[in-house]
């Protein structure tokens, strides 16, 4: 395990960190709540019927000593939850709707963190990204001044830790959006012990080109700038213009980036994407996410392509959010 997940673990070893996992049948997520219990890191929550799970635990030869279980069929404060849940919703479901609802286990699992039960979700081994933030954004929400939630990778290289954004969630982000974006990859990235210089990436350095795709980049980096001026950031940048100081030095000489951005900010989710995929596949780094952020509330989404240690060092993330 790299540098940055025994780091993570040591942080969150020494707390009282509850994760809920609503998955609990998945053989990828019991073996990874399993050792999670067991290196005694932080108190896994499966959902699931007690029995399935039981049998299936025990048919994988997987033990869970430590792990809860909780059975939205038989949940002894569901009535409680089907009330906060229509008082959360505000008018948009009834009693009758959120005792349907609420018997998924995304929305059961969303729920238990909303109700400070859990202290963070982790979800998408079988349920599409939709099915885990659709319920993360109905009731956890996005913090007071977020407009919107965002996904970030950690890419990670030997001792090389860089943050790329939106890589997950926001197709076509205006520069409010981008700004935002910038602010809390920042914070994202002093979870991690990153000091965060963040360079907002465009195919322009400072006006070398002019579209309403540069304005876009420029007019985020002003808008973040008056949100977060304690922030090092600055664009727009070309990534060589933000990466290489001899390149930074002759197309940005006057910036606070230097050649040396460790949060880059992609101007699409299309950009984003193509990016940390090539420097995943051709670079040999380690994508580690996506990780969300924004949110009042740590919730994150693994692939359905995910193994074991995804959802194992996913957890450690999204525990490491909630402290």
């Amino acid at each position: 395990m790299s540098d940055l997940f025994t780091g993570l673990k040591q942080k969150v070893s020494a707390s009282d960190v509850s994760i809920v996992f609503p998955e609990g049948l998945d053989e990828r997520v019991l073996g990874a709540v399993s050792r999670l219990a067991a290196d005694n890191i932080l108190k896994p929550i499966v959902v699931g019927n007690k029995d399935a799970v039981a049998s299936k635990a025990a048919e994988l030869n997987v033990k869970l000593d430590g792990v809860e279980v909780l059975d939205p069929q038989s949940y002894s404060e569901f009535d409680e939850m089907v009330a906060a849940f229509v008082e959360r919703r505000k008018g948009k479901a009834t009693e009758e709707d959120a005792r349907k609802i609420l018997l998924d286990e995304n929305y059961f699992g969303t729920m238990l963190v909303h109700m400070n039960k859990a202290d963070g979700l982790v979800s998408g081994a079988a349920h599409s990204t939709a099915d885990t933030v659709r319920p993360a954004l109905q009731i956890i929400k996005t913090r007071q001044g977020v407009k919107k939630t965002s996904g970030v990778f950690i890419m990670v290289r030997g001792d090389q830790k860089y943050v790329f954004a939106d890589c997950a969630i926001n197709i076509s982000p205006d520069s409010q959006d981008l700004a935002e974006i910038a602010i809390e990859s920042a914070r994202t990235a002093e979870m991690f012990d990153i000091d965060p210089r963040v360079a907002m990436l465009s195919f322009s350095t400072k006006g070398s080109a002019k579209s309403p795709e540069t304005e876009k980049v420029a007019n985020a980096v002003e808008i973040a700038k008056e949100l977060a001026p304690s922030v090092t950031l600055d664009g727009e940048f070309q990534f060589d213009a933000a990466f290489v100081p001899s390149v930074a030095e002759k197309k940005a000489p006057g910036s606070v980036i230097k050649g040396d951005a460790n949060v880059f900010v992609f101007p699409s989710l299309e950009a984003g994407n193509i990016g940390y995929k090539i420097a995943q596949r051709l670079g040999n780094f380690e994508a580690v996410g996506p990780i969300l952020q924004g949110l009042n509330k740590p919730v994150n989404d693994l692939s359905r392509g995910c193994n074991e240690e995804d959802v194992y060092k996913l957890a450690l993330i999204t525990a490491a959010q909630a402290l």
